[in-house]
């Protein structure tokens, strides 16, 4: 039998080395070298679990706490000399700890499985990053909320099935947004209950022998509790599926946000100009200015949604507990908060370099017959049925096409013929700036109804 020691975690079953192509398949080092904060972490409440109940004597816990405290240093300050073809981050800071302590640094492992250790690391980061998220989050709203209170008065079209439909005030339109995002904030902050769970103790699958005291583990780590199977700790990453939904849902949203910002600010449109620190142009045609950023933001929503799909196919038939492909979880979870995260701080950024071209809107909200349904409305009012007077509009606006007017320019004769229902009080109707003060209810478009939007935004974030 060899005597020699193998620089892995786990060689001495093993006669012979690896593949190197395996090795390039299975090594993860250069994806999970990410948590080595976590992983320092980790092992520090490990070994303090270990003192307690006298696994490690008090020398030793302060010899292995001060090592894990140098090791942090150095990657803080991204020595070089860290890496040696290690398998993963948890090899690297074992082989670095036994390096400095020698074999004091085995005993580090002694109560723990990798299966444990890695959910642990995650678990943590994620706690990190969704704390981040929720910031860029806040900060997308309040770039929404300052671009919406800085255009309370302008009108556009509202539009169904890309159509022209009712007159809206873009104030409004941008506050539809601000209220995905407020909801995409609250499912972040939702999920954390379910990561905020320390697996710390489950071991490779069914617990740790040496009466390790979870609950303080747990307290050491920031945990809210800990988790109640130690198949389940191991072997699930649900949470991380949830997670990644949510990103995937704020990627959408982010997305069709960004379209919209590509046609209004296409000449064709011209709704809106973005900052040119936001747009680049043509490397053929000198008179391009390409909305490229929020492109990029509306193209990376389908990368972050292959993450969450990608998940999803891994878990799906997996057996209890711990399986090896578990390790791809990391790299999409990884992809999808850098990408999720640089595209809320780069679009708050856009909104705020963002004009209006208010003779575009006033021109746009005049096509396609925007106040058809306030003839409707009216009408209704004057009692006659909705589905007649619903009837009746349309005729009246068959009319105004083939006569090439807009409704506003139609006469009080011209109209009547249509319905004896129709008076002089009709100009009241055919006025933009009218059609929005009707809009006078609860999430409506009025103008009233924005402003006090605003100012309730304005005080439950104090902005």
């Amino acid at each position: 039998m060899s005597t020699q020691k193998s620089a892995k975690l786990w060689g001495g079953r093993f006669k012979k080395s690896l593949d190197a192509d395996a090795v390039r398949l299975s090594y993860s080092y250069d994806v999970d070298s990410r948590l080595y904060r976590y992983d320092i972490r980790v092992n520090q409440a490990q070994a303090k679990a270990l003192w307690e109940v006298g696994i490690l004597t008090e020398s030793e816990f302060d010899q292995l706490t001060e090592c894990l405290e140098d090791i942090l240093v150095r990657f803080e300050n991204s020595d070089s000399d860290l890496f040696a073809g290690d398998e993963d981050i948890h090899s690297c800071i074992e082989r670095l700890v036994t390096q400095k302590v020698g074999d004091l640094g085995k005993k580090l492992h002694t109560g723990k499985s990798r299966n444990d250790q890695v959910i642990c690391d995650v678990r943590l980061y994620l706690k990190e990053e969704i704390g981040h998220i929720s910031t860029l989050l806040r900060a997308l709203m309040h770039a929404i909320w300052t671009l919406a209170s800085q255009n309370q008065t302008l009108i556009m079209p509202g539009l169904t099935h890309f159509q022209t439909a009712q007159p809206v005030l873009v104030a409004h339109h941008l506050l539809a947004y601000f209220e995905q995002f407020s909801r995409d904030h609250d499912r972040f902050s939702d999920v954390l209950k379910r990561v905020d769970i320390c697996p710390l103790g489950s071991g490779a699958l069914a617990g740790n022998n040496y009466g390790l005291d979870r609950n303080v583990v747990a307290k050491l780590l920031g945990f809210s509790t800990v988790s109640q199977n130690s198949m389940d700790a191991v072997g699930d990453r649900d949470f991380l599926l949830e997670f990644l939904s949510h990103v995937s849902i704020t990627m959408m949203h982010l997305s069709r946000f960004a379209e919209e910002m590509v046609i209004w600010s296409s000449p064709l449109i011209g709704f809106i100009e973005i900052g040119d620190e936001f747009t680049t142009g043509s490397s053929i045609m000198p008179q391009k200015k390409n909305p490229d950023i929020a492109e990029l933001i509306r193209g990376k929503s389908g990368r972050v949604l292959g993450n969450l799909v990608s998940l999803h196919h891994i878990l799906k038939a997996l057996p209890m507990t711990y399986n090896r492909d578990l390790q791809e979880d990391k790299e999409g979870l990884f992809d999808s908060i850098d990408t999720v995260s640089i595209s809320l701080k780069c679009f708050a950024k856009m909104l705020g370099s963002i004009t209006f071209n208010s003779q575009a809107l006033t021109a746009a909200v005049k096509k396609g017959y925007t106040l058809a349904t306030e003839l409707a409305d009216y009408l209704a009012k004057k009692g006659v049925p909705f589905r007649q007077a619903h009837e009746i509009t349309g005729q009246v606006v068959l009319y105004a096409v083939d006569q090439k007017k807009q409704l506003e320019e139609l006469t009080l004769g011209e109209l009547t013929v249509f319905s004896d229902a129709i008076d002089q009080d009709i100009n009241q109707i055919f006025n933009y700036e009218k059609s929005l003060e009707r809009k006078d209810v609860l999430g409506g478009t009025a103008p009233n109804q924005v402003r006090y939007q605003l100012q309730k935004l304005k005080e439950q974030y104090k902005w």
